[in-house]
């Protein structure tokens, strides 16, 4: 049975179907529900059994102006600096849906509950979490 939730079907299924890049020295891509061998070396080499890619940009899906996405996204790197997580830079990326990227960040170390609570802070519709097993999950926020 799917799970409850206030986001309609096509925004769901672009979820699922967008590219979640890990920009730096880490250039993963990341697909739902897919094993990631680079993800898991990462979380080895760090030593972490966990981590979220996370954004603040176009809350809830909706298109914001880019400057305001900035800004938001600015705030969710104060958060977790505060919270002492070192981010690494990403974008989401849609294939080929037109949707523009979204600045984005993987956070190792991360605990769902964490990762959840700054997801919707931040007025998101989802995050992606990766535990032990490094296989991307969409969990819905709302």
């Amino acid at each position: 049975m799917p799970a409850r939730t206030a986001i309609d079907d096509a925004t769901l299924r672009a979820y699922r179907e967008t590219d979640y890049r890990v920009h730096g020295d880490a250039a993963i891509t990341l697909k739902i529900d897919q094993p990631s061998a680079p993800l898991a070396a990462l979380h080895e080499r760090l030593h972490v059994a966990s981590s979220a890619f996370i954004t603040a940009a176009n809350p809830f899906s909706q298109p914001s102006d880019p400057l305001r996405n900035e800004a938001r996204q600015q705030a969710l790197a104060e958060d977790l600096a505060r919270l002492g997580f070192a981010a690494i830079p990403g974008i989401g990326q849609h294939p080929d849906n037109g949707w523009p990227g979204e600045p984005s960040f993987l956070v190792p170390g991360i605990s769902l509950d964490a990762a959840s609570a700054l997801g919707t802070k931040h007025g998101q519709n989802a995050i992606v979490w990766s535990g032990a097993d490094a296989v991307p999950r969409l969990i819905l926020l709302r």
